[in-house]
């Protein structure tokens, strides 16, 4: 049986725990190093600080909230300080990106658009801080590069704009809003009328389609009737106070017809915009939600997104 007792291994002198196996093989009592040691009391240490400072434990129906502070602006331009949470920190460094950021966008505001884009610092600046505040504020439907999704939202990269592409038109847009609109015409015409529109429109943008259908669909387009041409223009090329289509184009936001099969999908897909109208065309206003230098910024940027007019 082996020997329990605590023993010095007599060809090292080393201290064992007197536990043997197999009659020579023991278990030595070495100390721990000391560093290793000196780290485990450090990291009590640390720990006991860190409960002071930091919130930790739970106190009757709260937690004890430590002694450290974080100081922020609050949204109504005031001096505030909380115990330190993420949600504070978070504040607390929005409000130091935004005094770093305060001297550009006082230059944004001071600065026509046309001297914008021709200064390298500005534009610089407009790339960078426009690139999240569109990602915060508009990727969400506009997706993140701004194409859009067709029935849905517009394209922004391309150069066809619904309500005009001047700066001063996106800015209107992005201020005040939008609200497109087209009556649903399933129940004004009959399906041979629909049929007979479907094909006229496809034909403006250069699509096979019935030729009989489409001169039916050209004489209702511009009739009383149906009365297209009032919103969209005796051309079809859209009008932009309104923010009618262009239908002479091969631009396509409402009606997929670049994903469809073949060209009965396609007359299709305008038919069912035609049947079922559009209500959907609702852009929020952002006045109020984003400073009017936000809106400045965001304005030359989705402007330079698409090569605005």
């Amino acid at each position: 049986m082996a020997d329990q007792s605590h023993s010095h291994a007599p060809s090292q002198g080393v201290q064992t725990t007197g536990h043997v196996w197999d009659g020579d093989l023991q278990e030595y009592n070495n100390p721990l190093p000391l560093w290793w040691t000196w780290a485990f009391y450090g990291t009590i240490v640390f720990a006991l600080v860190y409960w002071v400072f930091y919130p930790s434990w739970p106190v009757g129906q709260g937690f004890f909230s430590g002694i450290s502070k974080v100081t922020f602006i609050n949204a109504q331009g005031e001096e505030e300080s909380w115990h330190w949470n993420t949600r504070a920190k978070l504040l607390s460094e929005m409000q130091a990106a935004a005094d770093l950021q305060k001297p550009f966008y006082d230059r944004i505001a001071a600065t026509p658009y046309e001297a914008i884009i021709h200064d390298p610092e500005l534009t610089s600046f407009v790339v960078s801080a426009g690139k999240v505040l569109f990602a915060d504020n508009c990727a969400a439907c506009h997706q993140a590069g701004g194409q859009g999704k067709i029935g849905f939202y517009p394209n922004l990269t391309d150069d066809d704009w619904l309500y005009g592409g001047t700066f001063a038109a996106i800015n209107e847009t992005l201020t005040k809003g939008r609200r497109g609109y087209m009556p649903p015409f399933g129940e004004a015409l009959p399906a041979a009328d629909i049929d007979a529109l479907a094909h006229y429109v496809l034909s403006l943008s250069g699509h096979a389609v019935d030729a009989d259908k489409a001169a039916r669909g050209n004489r209702l387009f511009h009739s009383h009737q149906a009365a297209c041409y009032y919103c969209h223009g005796d051309d079809a090329k859209g009008r932009q106070d309104m923010g009618a289509p262009n239908l002479t184009d091969q631009v396509w936001l409402w009606a997929d017809v670049p994903g469809a099969r073949d060209d009965a999908a396609r007359i299709n897909a305008v038919r069912q915009v035609i049947i079922r109208g559009l209500d959907r065309g609702v852009m929020p206003a952002w006045e109020g939600r984003l400073s009017p230098e936000q809106i400045k910024l965001l304005t030359v940027y989705v402007h330079q997104l698409g090569g605005g007019q």
